[in-house]
């Protein structure tokens, strides 16, 4: 009987054999090659909207002891825009500030999203290395198809989006909001991860008992993943390495069910 410790360092060896390497490219590589790509079209998006600003001004001038007041108005084009709102300390620390964390913020949720999406594809391929390796006296059944898989997957990222919305009053209280802004995508994380997995392996009943007896021990593994996710560019490589350590759960679990039935 496997424990935790034992789960860990099996799940890191399979993960450093040359075949799941490969297999730890294909998000790293997909997510990098949508990021850059996204990353340019917000961009465009946002120099778009930035095309034009007026600005105006008021000048007071004395004439022969008369006051005179003239006021102007400058339209600023393009990259202009940026130097003039550059131009003053407290609007330059802003943009400076703005642009890192909420760029900072977008690169590493989106690239979470993008990258649980791609890993869905690699992993009937990831378990059935880890069955050739160590169960082979268990049998990959399965119970999903591609329309059922693509229905739950637009499902959850739905309940995501609303999970966002639902929780913008949390945003605004320090603490709460680093929690309130990670539930969403820890939800579309947990969901997605287990159901990948579980659909490959057991029967739709046995996903029952398993979820029924070991739901809390599996979401304190799933938020333990998604919080190592968090740390920048983990994600990119570490994908593979979550399917293997939740798959190798799901395989002694699945075994331990067939061997009692």
């Amino acid at each position: 009987m496997k424990n935790e410790k034992d789960i860990i360092l099996l799940s890191i060896k399979d993960f450093l054999s040359p075949k799941m390497l490969k297999y730890s490219l294909a998000p790293f590589l997909i997510t990098l090659i949508l990021m850059y790509v996204l990353f340019f079209v917000v961009a465009g998006m946002g120099v778009d909207s930035l095309a034009t600003m007026q600005v105006e001004s008021t000048q007071t001038t004395l004439q022969n002891g008369i006051p005179h007041t003239q006021n102007t108005t400058t339209t600023l084009e393009g990259s202009s825009i940026v130097e003039y709102l550059m131009s003053f300390a407290i609007t330059s620390w802003l943009i400076t500030f703005l642009i890192y964390a909420i760029g900072g913020f977008l690169t590493l949720y989106i690239s979470i999203f993008i990258a649980i999406i791609v890993i869905g594809f690699l992993t009937p391929f990831v378990l059935r290395e880890l069955q050739k390796r160590h169960y082979q006296d268990v049998e990959l059944i399965g119970f999903s198809n591609i329309l059922a898989d693509l229905f739950l997957a637009i499902k959850w990222a739905l309940i995501m989006l609303l999970l966002f919305i639902v929780l913008i009053p949390f945003y605004f209280i320090p603490i709460v909001n680093l929690i309130a802004i990670n539930i969403p995508l820890y939800y579309f994380f947990h969901k997605m991860l287990k159901f990948d997995i579980a659909s490959n392996i057991c029967t739709k009943e046995e996903n029952k008992k398993i979820n029924l007896f070991f739901s809390s021990k599996l979401r304190f593994k799933t938020l333990s993943l998604y919080l190592i996710s968090l740390i920048p560019f983990a994600i990119f490589f570490g994908a593979v390495l979550f399917v293997i350590y939740l798959g190798h759960t799901y395989f002694i679990e699945v075994k331990k069910l067939r061997e009692t039935n």
